[in-house]
């Protein structure tokens, strides 16, 4: 770990404002798989967190020589404990990866079309999670060798192990900007050896994103079905305009077939400007155009929390009458509720500057009565766990 990373962290100015936070100060590699062994040493140049994953961007040397790139994997697998302990069995010492890499070639916005591999991830309790590194080559160095403490850590199924058709993208490890991973249960129950026949998954929850293939309301073809994890190793995103960007556009969001407000022309637009992209749990930040007239359905999420943010426009925003005891001045009125059937809410007046903020199992919908207006906000959603 960069010492100036520590003076910065120790200084007491920084106690306030900080520029230092988790994960930067483990930034060292003091417990990287080879350092078992005095003999190699870990310079770590990247690191990107997503939910329970970690993943590093490294390089190992062996007796001071460069060795290798390294690209690590980390996963504290809560949501594959959840659906394994669905089917009666705990997770064991070994749980597998699939790991799909993107370089700049073959990367785009809404797909990945770089190479594809399988691992193994195995638990370190060192780290109270599971691992394994990839090496470019596990290959020493003419007239060298791997220590004995390490040699037997390297393997096809080993926590350093070596792809063959990663080893382009991993030579040219800056390169790597984008990952997918998802995981599942090893295909035998060790110690005891017997079959999983249906091992379970951890794809994210079969996220998915939205993306403006088509003009249509609704479309099937604007949703992308990604059934992993992105991790994304740019430092930066940068957006001149995003009322320029290409909408997605929704018929009746958010409402049942017989809701009494619901009509062919009550369509309104998403600008989904991040999705994968975030890490940690958020699942999306855009900007929505509810146009004169339209109405966005009032619904819950459960295990996730919303912000809506008015930019401009007035309208009449809906919640729960309860959920938050300081609109209890407001008019209380009948909501269907996505789902849910009718359920009482507060109406509430919302214009430029009003935020609307429901935690789990918060109520919340929004409607703009102007004839001639828009009204848009700006949201961002984010699983709880």
């Amino acid at each position: 770990m960069d010492q100036r990373f520590n003076d910065m962290f120790e200084d007491p100015a920084n106690q306030v404002f900080k520029v230092v936070f988790y994960p930067d100060r483990v930034y060292h590699a003091a417990y990287l798989n080879a350092t078992r062994s005095s003999r190699y040493r870990y310079r770590v140049n990247e690191v990107r967190n997503a939910f329970d994953i970690l993943v590093m961007k490294a390089e190992v040397y062996l007796d001071g020589n460069f060795l290798s790139n390294v690209l690590r994997i980390e996963y504290r697998a809560a949501r594959l404990t959840e659906v394994a302990r669905e089917e009666s069995r705990f997770l064991r010492g070994r749980v597998m990866s699939q790991i799909k890499l993107c370089d700049q070639a073959s990367s785009t916005d809404d797909t990945c079309n770089g190479p594809t591999a399988e691992i193994a991830l195995h638990f370190d309790r060192w780290i109270n999670a599971y691992q394994a590194e990839i090496w470019e080559t596990v290959s020493p160095p003419r007239r060298t060798h791997h220590d004995f403490k390490v040699l037997d850590q390297i393997g096809r199924r080993g926590p350093i192990t070596s792809v063959f058709d990663f080893k382009d993208i991993l030579h040219r490890l800056g390169d790597l900007k984008r990952l997918e991973l998802s995981f599942r249960e090893n295909d035998v129950d060790l110690p005891f050896g017997y079959r999983i026949d249906r091992p379970q998954r951890d794809d994210n929850y079969m996220r998915n994103h939205q993306v403006p293939r088509t003009n249509n309301p609704s479309a099937d073809q604007n949703t992308v079905l990604d059934s992993s994890y992105l991790i994304d190793f740019h430092r930066g995103h940068f957006f001149t305009n995003i009322d320029q960007m290409a909408a997605v556009r929704y018929r009746n969001g958010m409402m049942a077939p017989d809701n009494t407000e619901a009509r062919d022309d009550n369509i309104i637009e998403m600008r989904w400007v991040l999705q994968r992209e975030f890490a940690s749990s958020v699942v999306f930040f855009h900007k929505v155009t509810i146009p004169p007239g339209a109405v966005e359905g009032t619904h819950r999420h459960i295990g996730t929390e919303e912000l809506y943010c008015i930019v401009e426009g007035e309208g009449v925003a809906y919640m729960a009458d309860g959920d938050d005891p300081a609109t209890a001045r407001y008019p209380l009125v009948e909501r269907q509720i996505y789902g849910l059937g009718p359920r009482m809410c507060r109406e509430l007046p919302v214009k430029p500057g009003s935020v609307i903020f429901t935690k789990s199992g918060g109520i919340h919908g929004i409607r703009n009565p102007s004839t001639s207006q828009p009204l848009r906000f700006i949201a961002f959603l984010y699983h709880t766990s």
